[in-house]
Order: structure tokens, then sequence, then C-alpha cells
């Protein structure tokens, strides 16, 4: 700005110097919020999913063999990615596949088929199947409980299902009041949590005992499907759809202690325990980062633009990298968008 030499009076000339010098401050720091530096997660590759069709689930990851592996479910296949060379192999012939775990010890995944109501067990050296667990209608999230070394399934009407990792036999079975969505399971605890949507719940398990010990209500809201946990913080994060919002449980009293506005059509959350932040991957087209201030506080950190329909995905804290599934809409082919945490 050009000033006028009209020489004002010294108190008015030493007024406009501190008026410029507070411009400048707020200069410098909206610059510093607003650039790159600044942002929790910044987008830095994509992965292409060339023709691949149709509703992309969950993923897993194979940190130390840097694979990446992506239920296609709209393409009945599941993708198994290089993240260093982009080098891609496909699983074929499977049946709308839902969740996916992997086990570095044998190098084995986990298949859970929705529609051909079964779990396929596959070597994924040679990507020759090993074994097919039928009878498991709508087979869906699924999880390793290393405590007790079983395979844990989501399937049918209510039900969770333990699978033997090393041999796929079942070992049991705990009934629920609903179809089990995204569930966690504590590493030092013994127990497991359960999204059970069409009940409007939180459903607490004692994993040893294999019975159910506590249901917690979603608190006016409903469609409660993805989920995460901070274990050490005793704090449990279920995203709903509707109204969107993140519900914050005390895991110790059972009680929502926070309810987050968040975008809609949610289906994966993540917990960051390093950097004390929560992603919420949202199918409208972006990812919300959410930073823990305290156990009971929370603040919208950022808003990530993604991609329509990308509303699943996969945080791995060993690489700081989310990955977000953004599945083909119109002329956009698939793809993986690798987002870096800072």
């Amino acid at each position: 700005m050009r000033i006028i030499e009209s020489r004002p009076a010294q108190g008015f000339r030493g007024r406009v110097g501190f008026l410029g010098f507070l411009r400048l401050i707020l200069l410098l720091i909206m610059t510093t919020l607003t650039s790159p530096a600044a942002f929790a997660i910044e987008r830095f590759a994509t992965i292409p999913l060339a023709g691949v069709r149709g509703r992309i689930d969950h993923l897993a990851a194979d940190p130390a063999g840097h694979r990446v592996i992506v239920a296609a479910l709209g393409n009945n296949t599941v993708e198994i990615l290089d993240t260093r060379n982009k080098e891609r192999r496909t699983l074929s012939g499977l049946g709308e596949p839902q969740g996916v775990l992997y086990l570095i010890a044998p190098d084995r995944l986990f298949i859970a088929n929705g529609a051909a109501n079964r779990v396929d067990i596959v070597d994924l050296t040679s990507l020759a199947e090993e074994r097919r667990i039928t009878g498991m209608n709508d087979a869906d999230n699924i999880r390793y409980d290393e405590a007790t070394r079983t395979v844990w399934v989501g399937y049918g009407r209510g039900a969770l299902r333990m699978l033997d990792a090393a041999t796929g036999e079942s070992v049991g079975e705990v009934m629920l009041p609903g179809h089990p969505e995204s569930f966690q399971l504590e590493h030092d605890g013994k127990r497991a949590f359960v999204n059970v949507p069409t009940a409007n719940k939180v459903v607490v398990i004692d994993r040893f005992k294999r019975q159910v010990i506590g249901q917690w209500e979603t608190a006016r809201a409903s469609a409660n499907y993805p989920m995460a946990l901070d274990e050490q913080g005793h704090r449990l994060f279920v995203g709903t759809r509707s109204p969107p919002l993140l519900l914050v449980y005390d895991t110790e009293a059972g009680k929502v202690v926070a309810r987050l506005p968040i975008g809609k059509d949610t289906d994966d959350v993540f917990y960051d325990q390093e950097h004390k932040r929560v992603y919420v991957i949202c199918g409208e087209g972006h990812v919300d980062v959410f930073r823990q201030d305290n156990a009971d506080r929370y603040v919208a950190e950022q808003s990530i633009v993604t991609a329509p329909r990308a509303r699943t995905g996969l945080f791995v804290p060993q690489q700081q990298r989310l990955y977000v599934a953004a599945p083909a809409v119109a002329d956009t082919p698939a793809r993986i968008l690798v987002y870096q945490v800072r």
C-alpha cells in the first residue's frame, strides 16, 4: 500500500507503524496455517486401479513387504499392490469380498466373501487357495486376535465366529443382536467392541469367556458402521451416518463424552496414537481430521478433499500413511490415494 506523504503527527505515524506490524504478523500466521507444512496429512501419491469397477470395500496392509491389499467388492476381486514399484496382482473368482486380513507368518490372506457366504484362505506368495470356510452368510469385517491366535469374522444376522489362524477350523462363536459391522479388539485387555447398526448399539464382548457383557446406546444417532480404538486412553471412536457424527465413548464408563460433526457416508475411522489424531473417511469426498487435545476434547484440524464415494481406506502406523480407496466414477478410473502424515 502506497502512503501519501502528508507528514502526519508523530503519534499518528507511530500508530500506522504499529498497525502495519500487526498486519505483517497476521499475514505470517495465515501463511503458516495455509501452507502444506501445517497440514495434518498431505497427498503425495496415487496408485491406479485400472479396470476395477464398482464399490471398493476394506483394505489390509503388509508394511514389511510394502503391500496394500484391496477388497474390490464390486469387481469380485482382491487387488494386491506393491507400493514401491506400483506392481499389481489380482485374485479373481471371489464373491463380493468385503473384509481382508493379512498375517505375516505365514504369508497368508483371509478374505471374507459377502455374497459367496464364505471365508477364503490364500497363500499370498503363490496366490494358491489353501482353504474355504463355507456357511458364513454375508461374511464381512475380519480381525486377528493375537492373544488367542484366532481370526474373528463378523457374519450373518448377528454373529462373530472365531477361526483358528493356523488351520481355519471354527473354535467358537458369539451371538449378537444384529449383523456386526466394524469391531475392535483390545490388545492388552479382554474385550471386543462391536458396532451393531440394526440395533443402534455398541456391543461389548468378553473375548475369553466369549459372551456379551455390555450394550451401549448410540446416543440419538444411528447407522453406526466404522470404529477405532484408543486403548491406552480408554476411548472408542464410532462413526454414525444419521446424523453424521463421530461419537467418542469412555470405555470404562460406557458413556459418550463427545459428539463431533463429520461428513456424510463414513465407512472407516482410524486413530493415530503417535500424533493423537482421528481420521474419518467420508464417502461424500473428504477425510475429516480431529486432534485429540485430551481424552474428552477434540478439535477439527483439517478436512481433506478426496474423491466421490471414497469412504474406505487404511491407516498404516508403521509407514505413517493413510490410504483412501477411490472407486471408478463416470470416466475417472479407480485408484488408491496415498496421504503422508505430518
